[in-house]
Order: C-alpha cells, then structure tokens, then sequence
C-alpha cells in the first residue's frame, strides 16, 4: 500500500489544487451554463473540470486508496472503501460559484478508520489555502492560482489554532445558503456576540483561524463537503460532533456517503451534547454579566 508522508502529500497536492483553481476561475471569469443535477443541486463546467485534474494527480500519486468524488459519485462511479480512502469535493459551493461572491473551495480529505488524517482546503478567488497536515498541525498561507507552488515548509505558511470563546458571547458562523429554522432555534439558545454567514467548508477554516466560535450545520451535507474542512477545524484543535456529542465519522458508504446534523466548535465544551452544552455555557455567561 502507498506510504504517504505528510508533507510529501502536501507538497503535491498544493500544486494540484492550484491547477483545479486555474480550471475554475477560468470559467468563473465568464458566462457559464448552470445544470440540475438529479437532487436538485447545480452543478458547472468548472465542477467537472477541477475534478478531472484532482483524481488524475491522486491516481498518479497514490493508485491504491480509493477516492470518493462528488462528481463521480452522482454519476454511480462509487470505489469499494476500506479503511483509508480520500474524499474529494471539487468544488464546494456551487451556488456561491454560480452568484461569483468568491466563498467557494476546492476540498482534498484522506480518512484513516473513520477520522480525517489530512485535509487541504483552497479557495482560489479569494487565494487562501489551509492545510491539515496531520491531526495535530493546521497551516494556512495566501496563494493565487498562478504563483509559484510554495512547499509546506516555507515560512509563508502559518500555524492556526482555535481561540477560548470571548467573554462576551460566542461568534456564530452559518451556512450561507442553507440555514434552515433548526439552525435558527440552535443559534437563538445560545449567548450570540455576532452571526456571520459564509460559503462552503470555509466555515471550518474561520473556527480554525479562530475568527468564529461554532458552526452549526443541521441540514443535508455529504461526507465529500466536510472532510478537508473537518481535518483543518480538527487540527486547530476543534471539534465537529453530531447532536448527540459523539463525533461526526467517516465511511458511511450504506448510507450513501451522508453526514447527520453535526455543530463544529472551536474549543470545544466538555460536554458536547448541544442541550447540556447549552444550559452551561448560557449559565456560565449570565454568572459573568452579574
């Protein structure tokens, strides 16, 4: 089986998801034709583009982990998955794609057991890279399509770590086109500082850079929307749990790939369970402002 090294994969996969960044504002940069795929989601030219570019290089550099790929994967075209196998979303957030606001993301996981191991999230418009190198260390740098190809070791890249909640109250992040009344009633129980909306996995990267507290997402997502995110956010030393506190795994192959409603937490509760968790933080806040 291929030994991957960290840094090793890092360094190739910069350079690949720079070249599907180029694919994609190539056509970001003019008219472009919107398709419906079967569940109703859109779906572009610069979808299909990127991620003809990203399974090339990953059959070039590790033929024997599967890959699960959006596009792929709509069209039937689902690996037998074991234990290890990457995950990619070569284009998260199409609708942000389609309305040219920048929040989209080019997104690359490697699951081990269960857990995302690596994750590398780029958004080309806006020339941000993050990188999970592995489950302790997350980086970020600022990179346009067209620049040299930087080695994770270079010193543009930074280390991120997720902040302590404000004594103030928590800086909420939400979906930008899918927040939904559940979400609405998650976010109104807790003591909200501010709420910002954001395409995409970027989401993930706000907590880990520490500029947002929690993420709530309950609604539809795929595994292939979160795992790079999930790497970063978990790297920075964050948590993405389901409603219940247990955290949000990989592999769901019966189910067809799908994710449960799950919260991301920058420094997360000792409690996870969104209810307990709730009624302390919400007692905790109250006890300050006396």
């Amino acid at each position: 089986m291929t030994c991957l090294d960290s840094k090793e994969l890092a360094d190739r996969l910069i350079a690949t998801a720079q070249a599907a960044g180029r694919a994609e504002l190539a056509i970001y940069n003019q008219d472009f034709e919107v398709i419906e795929k079967s569940d109703g989601s859109p779906v572009t030219a610069a979808d299909q583009a990127a991620e003809v570019i990203i399974l090339k290089d990953l059959e070039e550099l590790a033929p024997d982990i599967p890959v699960v790929a959006e596009e792929a994967a709509s069209a039937g075209e689902i690996p037998d998955i074991g234990e290890r196998f990457f995950l990619v979303d070569p284009l998260d957030g199409t609708k942000e794609f389609v309305r040219r606001n920048g929040e989209f993301t080019i997104n690359i996981g490697l699951i081990e057991k269960g857990k995302p191991v690596f994750g590398l999230v780029y958004a080309p418009a806006i020339e941000e890279l993050f990188i999970a190198l592995d489950r302790e260390n997350a980086l970020m740098t600022r990179l346009a399509p067209g620049a040299p190809t930087p080695s994770i070791s270079d010193d543009c890249f930074m280390s991120l770590n997720t902040r302590v909640p404000p004594e103030d109250g928590l800086a909420v992040v939400a979906s930008k086109s899918h927040m939904t009344d559940e979400t609405r009633v998650f976010i109104d129980k807790l003591p909200v500082s501010g709420l910002r909306s954001a395409g995409s996995s970027l989401k993930f990267c706000l907590l880990a850079k520490a500029e947002a507290d929690v993420y709530p997402r309950f609604g539809p997502t795929m595994e292939w929307d979160t795992a790079a995110g999930h790497a970063v956010l978990a790297a920075a030393g964050g948590l993405v749990a389901k409603e219940n506190g247990e955290p949000l795994m990989y592999g769901k192959n019966s189910e067809g790939f799908r994710n449960s409603n799950f919260i991301a937490w920058g420094k997360p509760p000792a409690d996870t369970s969104s209810v307990k968790w709730q009624a302390t933080i919400t007692t905790r806040t109250q006890t300050r402002r006396q």
